[in-house]
């Protein structure tokens, strides 16, 4: 029989029907309940750390999700069944396990043959109950769930009540606000001869949902209910009202808060106004609150489209003709003047409780006729209001103001349009469709017409087709619906300048926008950019984001998508490039001015010719006050200029908005944008034959991959020594003295790690006097601090004297985060040195100065030299220090930091007695300063490994490691100097 799995409740394992003990480690119960439910598929890393890690993702470094799968394969391998396999690859982990082997398999292969009470039989509970490890939100979980669910419903509604009412109950129990569920037990109670439990239950979940959720049971479960109470009371007759909602969506996905929230104000006696964008889903919404809210409105429904021809505002004197013979007034009788129409329909719907829905309002004078009037506290009528239109003059409104769709509501849509088999089938393509429609509900609902009326298309073909920006309005039509219509209500409405720079604003790139960008696109003063962006929010074509003073602006995609066709119809392609050249110039310009007072690394700054667009003193005060904040706001924005800067080849421009954002991207730690976006640009560069600017980009390449990248088999530091010869190379063909002292620095430290102490402190001292000669003084600083390093320990005295001097320039120039690297290596050295409380109390303002910066390289390396520092001198404090440095290194994917925080733990566990803990620690640092290929810290990293192998009793390993250790000699004199990092 072999090993059997349970995934339908507790997680369980067994042997041969014998239950077996679950490894004690939840991280290993949380990661063998992930693969099982994976069914075979292949889970990546980052899958796994978002399934185990949910809360702690962003602490835990893919090596967690590598060991954790380690120890499961190692426990899953001491039951010796050759039929369960968890291997690996480059894209991640699988589970084969055979499908009759877990009782999910069985239940899909009994419910595929419609043994639907067989299978729900397999359910013991919640998938994975108690288990905390999995993140029960996730689409795999629920997606089982679902599963379960939808077999349960299906039984209900064809077998005998006794058979289903058990899974049914079970659901039930657990799941009291799923209305559907609710309503089949209900169903099934009543018919299985038990109409009073059913009566019971329902009085339960209503009085559940009013005092957990403020709502009342929805229509279907009212139907129910309802159809429950006609049986007591015979020969009753129904009351006639009007009731002309549309016809609620069969496939209504989401909006389960804005849902409540316009059930709890309707039974408030407010007034919701939903509003939105064209095809954002406000009518859907309204009519599902509607339908959901009927029961609450005995005497009628009346609905009402407030949008006339041409798309001009109805008439309410006609809305109210028409809702006036809906309530019973005979036509001839209804007055001419709009007052008089209203008055009579306010004296109709006195006493009664009426729900009128008054669908795509203009504004609030034509909607006021149309509000019933005052009520009494026992019975009113009410209203519920879309629009585009921010309502809030509107007495007695409660507003809704809708987006789009996430991602998950968006696949869940086109899954009830398409079938689950289809989207099943191509969950990638399936994914990729709801995000070329934005989360716009009525672009997926367009999308998945298309395909429910081309079953032979695949689901890849669409995504293909909307994938070119050209067509993919033109897609994104089908029958009487198209997503450009939407758009055009909006936009005919705007004023001709305003239509201008919408069509412009339309051209960039960026996702969002500032005031002044759009003020420099459409060659503007500041204060009608703002006017005409608040006419384009009032149109709902524009989005407000952020707050003063970096109030934003951003576009749905589909919106971005309709300005540009619009201004690719209309101005001319001079116009259109010009618009773009000033809206970079100025984000150019800013982002000069903000890099030149951000604490980055001290290279000299660089750059080209790109015309600039300043802006007037006042707003450039305001927004460069706090540059790390503006860089904070803008680096996405600059990051998408620069590159599509690239793409339409203003080659300076590009490359000086990439260079731009280099220290700010080093202070927060955003290495993967930084190292992208200058090899995007760089090949521009290239192709264009910019000399400087492939410079410059290659200076800030070298310095990312070479202290901020994550191990990858590389000797990085050996390569390095390549790299910085290119670059010296680069910096002396375009006659850039400044940029060949910063290649000199790189080079030098390369030296130090490959051990050529002498050959580091010549280059160092070339650079030294190139960037001295030629008025660079972040570069002489640079040149001072590697130098020091070259000295080390072989003469401290020299090594303190020029950290000091390296100390000063930092000062000097007013680079704080240059200045808390200095102190940190000053730290270290006066530590070395014997002066151990003078190196803690450097390091420690060293660390408040990093973490005043929000930068977390600085501060991992101020807690490593503290960490240091501790267990050099017996403080209980090192192993939290460390670790809390291994955090940061993990997060960030930093290797140097990882190698020696490593390192630390390892040294201290073997100190504890702690020796397997030891070799981990050791083993993994070993591993990273191989792929660092810094010599001195490997022979020392190997040495501490063989102690750590001697005491767990592996002397084979430890003479193996030793014997490279010795093979690598002892490194350069200046041994633990190495441990100083670049320069920050």
């Amino acid at each position: 029989m072999g090993m059997t799995f349970g995934v339908l409740g507790p997680l369980v394992v067994a042997v041969d029907a014998e239950p077996q003990a679950l490894p004690r480690a939840g991280v290993l119960r949380g990661l063998l309940g992930a693969l099982l439910l994976a069914e075979g598929e292949r889970l990546s890393a980052g899958r796994l750390l978002e399934l185990v890690w949910a809360g702690q993702a962003d602490r835990v470094g893919r090596g967690a999700v590598h060991t954790g799968v380690s120890r499961l394969r190692g426990w899953l391998g001491t039951f010796g069944d050759d039929a369960v396999v968890l291997d690996s690859d480059g894209e991640g982990y699988r589970l084969a396990v055979r499908p009759e082997a877990v009782d999910l398999g069985r239940f899909r292969l009994l419910a595929a043959d419609g043994d639907r009470a067989a299978a729900l039989d397999l359910r013991r509970g919640p998938v994975l109950a108690g288990l905390d490890r999995v993140n029960r939100e996730d689409p795999l979980v629920t997606a089982v769930e679902e599963a379960v669910r939808s077999t349960a419903l299906a039984l209900a509604g064809t077998a005998a009540p006794g058979c289903a009412l058990p899974a049914v109950t079970a659901l039930a129990e657990e799941y009291p606000f799923d209305e559907p569920v609710q309503a089949a037990l209900l169903e099934l109670l009543a018919a299985d001869g038990r109409p009073a439990e059913a009566l019971r239950r329902f009085q339960t979940l209503r009085r559940r949902l009013a005092e957990e959720l403020g709502i009342e049971p929805g229509e279907q479960v009212q139907s129910v209910f309802l159809a429950l109470l006609a049986r007591d009371h015979d020969g009753a007759r129904p009351v006639h009202a009007p009731s002309q909602l549309p016809s609620d969506l069969p496939d209504f996905t989401g909006r389960e808060e804005h849902l409540r929230f316009v059930l709890t104000a309707l039974a408030d006696g407010r007034v919701p106004v939903v509003s939105g964008m064209g095809g954002i889903g406000k009518t859907a919404l309204a009519v599902h609150a509607a339908h959901r809210a009927a029961a609450d409105y005995p005497d009628g429904r009346l609905y009402a489209d407030l949008r006339g021809a041409d798309d001009e505002p109805a008439d309410p004197a006609r809305i109210l003709a028409a809702f006036l013979r809906a309530l019973g007034a005979d036509a001839r009788e209804i007055p001419e003047s709009l007052d008089e129409r209203a008055a009579l329909y306010r004296t109709l719907l006195a006493g009664r409780r009426v729900l009128v829905v008054l669908d795509n309002a203009a504004g609030e004078a034509q909607l006021r006729p149309l509000l019933p009037g005052s009520t009494t506290e026992q019975q009113h009528s009410n209203a519920l209001v879309t629009s585009r239109a921010v309502l809030t003059a509107l007495p007695g409104a409660r507003l809704v103001d809708l987006g789009g769709f996430g991602p998950a509501h968006a696949e869940t849509l086109l899954r009830h349009i398409v079938g689950d088999a289809r989207v099943a089938a191509e969950p990638v393509a399936a994914g990729q469709i709801a995000d070329l429609c934005g989360g716009m509900p009525l672009a997926v609902r367009i999308a998945g017409a298309r395909l429910a009326a081309r079953p032979r298309w695949s689901l890849a073909r669409l995504a293909e087709l909307l994938r070119d920006e050209r067509r993919r309005l033109d897609e994104l039509a089908a029958g009487d619906l198209a997503v450009r219509a939407g758009f055009a209500v909006g936009y005919t409405r705007l004023s001709e300048p305003t239509r201008r720079t919408f069509r412009l604003l339309g051209l960039l790139d960026a996702a969002d926008f500032a005031p002044w960008a759009a003020a420099a696109l459409a060659d503007v003063p500041l204060e009608e950019a703002e006017r005409q962006l608040e006419e384009l929010i009032d149109a709902q074509l524009l989005q407000e984001t952020g707050t003063e003073p970096h109030l934003r602006y951003r576009f749905h995609d589909l919106v971005r998508l309709y300005a540009r066709e619009h201004a690719h119809a209309t101005d001319t392609p001079a116009d259109r490039a010009d618009a773009l050249e000033r809206a970079f110039g100025a984000w150019l310009w800013l982002a000069e001015q903000a890099a030149d007072q951000v604490p980055g690394p001290c290279f000299a700054a660089i750059h080209g010719p790109a015309p600039r667009r300043p802006l007037p003193d006042g707003p450039a005060a305001r927004l460069l006050d706090d540059p790390l904040a503006w860089f904070d706001v803008e680096q996405p924005a600059l990051n998408a200029c620069a590159r599509q800067a690239a793409a339409l080849r203003l080659v300076p421009t590009a490359w000086d908005l990439a260079a731009c954002q280099e220290k700010y991207c080093d202070v927060r730690g955003l290495y993967d944008d930084w190292r992208t976006t200058n090899l995007v640009v760089l090949q521009a560069c290239k192709a264009a034959g910019d000399l400087v600017g492939t410079a410059v980009l290659t200076r800030g390449l070298v310095e990312v991959t070479t202290w901020a990248t994550p191990a990858d088999g590389t000797e990085t530091m050996v390569a390095l020594d390549g790299r910085a010869r290119q670059l010296l190379d680069l910096f002396e063909q375009v006659g850039e003295p400044r940029g060949a002292a910063d290649a000199l620095v790189l080079l030098a430290w390369s030296l130090v790690a490959q051990g050529r102490a002498r050959d580091a402190l010549d280059a160092a001292r070339r650079a030294l006097d190139l960037a001295a000669a030629h008025d660079h003084p972040g570069g002489v600083a640079k040149a001072h601090q590697i130098i020091a390093v070259a000295h080390g320990e072989t003469d401290l005295a020299r090594t303190i004297e020029h950290l000091t001097e390296t100390l000063r320039l930092a000062r000097m120039i007013g680079n704080v985060r240059f200045e808390a690297t200095a102190i940190q290596f000053l730290g270290a050295a006066h530590g070395r040195a014997g002066d151990v409380e003078h190196g803690r109390n450097l390091l420690t303002s060293s660390l408040a100065m990093a973490r005043s910066l929000g930068d977390g390289y600085a501060e991992a390396f101020s807690l490593l030299y503290l960490a240091t520092l501790h267990a050099a001198t017996g403080d209980a404090r090192a192993r939290e220090t460390a670790e809390a440095a291994l955090a940061i290194a993990r997060r960030f994917e930093l290797g140097h930091h990882l190698a020696q925080a490593l390192g630390i733990l390892g040294e201290l566990d073997l100190a504890e007695g702690r020796h397997d803990a030891a070799v981990a620690h050791l083993e993994e640092s070993v591993l990273f300063w191989r792929a660092r290929g810094w010599r001195s810290f490997l022979a020392e990293a190997l040495r501490a490994l063989g102690r750590a192998y001697e005491a767990a009793g592996l002397d084979a390993p430890a003479e193996r490691v030793r014997r490279e250790a010795r093979e690598l000699g002892e490194g350069p004199a200046n041994g633990d100097a190495d441990a100083l990092s670049h320069d920050g």
